[in-house]
């Protein structure tokens, strides 16, 4: 396989600093650019956005927790084993996170968001405004596990 280097764009400040798995919804948190590689005019036009796109790393995974395989959700015996890439756990093979949250507030190069499920000290890899013609288009449809597991999630 082919490597590819990809740059951290800043950091998550703020909100939880533990990865525990519910209660998402009222985290309250900051990406903050890198001052030396983004000035302010990087987020120009942000605010006019309700939602924002997060790409983050799970940077606190040990590579030998990272799952390539099937696994049962959460550990949760009672859920069907289900392949890493049908789920959307931290302990995935590139270990990124990808989070839709809403924008609270943009001042100069930091970005407030309210909940972006990352931990303080995150490394925000993108940012990306979240636009009705890139949402899916048709039925979106999940197995009902998902939704039993998700319920506490925000």
């Amino acid at each position: 396989m082919t490597a590819h280097r990809i740059e951290t764009i800043g950091f998550v400040r703020g909100g939880r600093s533990e990865p525990t798995d519910d209660d998402w919804g009222q985290s309250h948190s900051f990406i903050e650019l890198d001052p030396v590689r983004f000035g302010a005019d990087a987020f120009a036009g942000l605010n006019a956005f309700s939602h924002v796109e997060v790409i983050f790393l799970f940077d606190r995974v040990l590579p030998e927790a990272v799952e390539v395989g099937a696994r049962h959700p959460r550990g949760r015996a009672d859920l069907p084993l289900t392949g890493i890439f049908a789920q959307r756990g931290r302990n995935r093979p590139n270990r990124l996170g990808v989070t839709v949250c809403r924008i609270v507030s943009v001042v100069g190069t930091q970005l407030s968001v309210e909940g972006l499920d990352a931990i303080d000290g995150t490394p925000v890899i993108d940012v990306k405004p979240v636009m009705r013609e890139f949402l899916p288009r048709g039925e979106v449809r999940q197995p009902d596990w998902v939704a039993e597991l998700m319920s506490a999630y925000w």
